[in-house]
């Protein structure tokens, strides 16, 4: 096989998060009295850590450091208590995840959402299938579209990144994909649309995942 490992994006991509992580914002926003948003506008919000996730979510005119930095805190308790609510697989990832694990394919997984909850979320969400690297945003390592997770992972591989795929739903994946020197792969089942996807140098956009197998096979 040209490519021998793959790692994926989690939120947008193996797992459909999007009312779990709406729900535990907007809840803050309710007990800080602020306005909340429907759940598709956070397909906007999401992808950048939970600190910029308060941020967007918050008015302009209570964006200060200290108070977005509280609602974030906020946001990890909220996050704690309903994570599992509604989270699930997306279609075709099971099959997608059997067949990698059949083929021998490296697997591995790297988020901006914290390392603590990307860890639980894989270990309880996708425990049928063994991943050889599970990192979310950690103290002193750059979130994406930063490669540093990304290149931190070929090595631990002992895998070059040329014979990475990088599977992503947004402009934020392509970006940490090319940087890092892998094949940038852009999925449509996530939040974000092609355009943001081409924009930002995805070297293939597929409709579901079963398209994957055509660059691996």
């Amino acid at each position: 096989m040209k490519y021998k490992a793959i790692i994926f994006d989690l939120d947008g991509t193996l797992l459909d998060t999007l009312e779990d992580l709406a729900n535990s914002m907007n809840q803050v926003l309710k007990s800080q009295g602020l306005p909340i948003h429907e759940i598709e506008k956070y397909k906007q919000f999401v992808g950048s850590g939970m600190y910029n996730l308060a941020l967007r979510a918050l008015p302009l005119d209570k964006r200060d450091e200290s108070f977005i930095k509280h609602c974030q805190n906020l946001m990890q308790e909220e996050y704690k208590k309903r994570w599992a609510d509604t989270t699930k697989p997306y279609e075709g990832i099971p099959e997608l995840l059997d067949r990698l694990t059949t083929l021998g394919c490296k697997k591995a997984v790297l988020s901006n959402k914290p390392h603590e909850f990307t860890q639980l979320i894989v270990k309880k969400l996708l425990e049928r299938w063994s991943f050889d690297a599970v990192f979310g945003e950690r103290p002193g390592v750059p979130r994406k579209p930063n490669p540093a997770g990304a290149l931190e992972i070929a090595k631990l591989l002992d895998i070059p990144p040329k014979e990475f795929i990088y599977l992503g739903d947004s402009g934020i994946d392509m970006n940490t994909a090319k940087s890092a020197g892998m094949y940038a792969v852009g999925v449509l089942w996530g939040f974000r649309d092609a355009d943001e996807l081409m924009e930002n140098g995805a070297d293939l956009i597929i409709k579901t995942p079963i398209e994957l197998f055509s660059v691996i096979e």
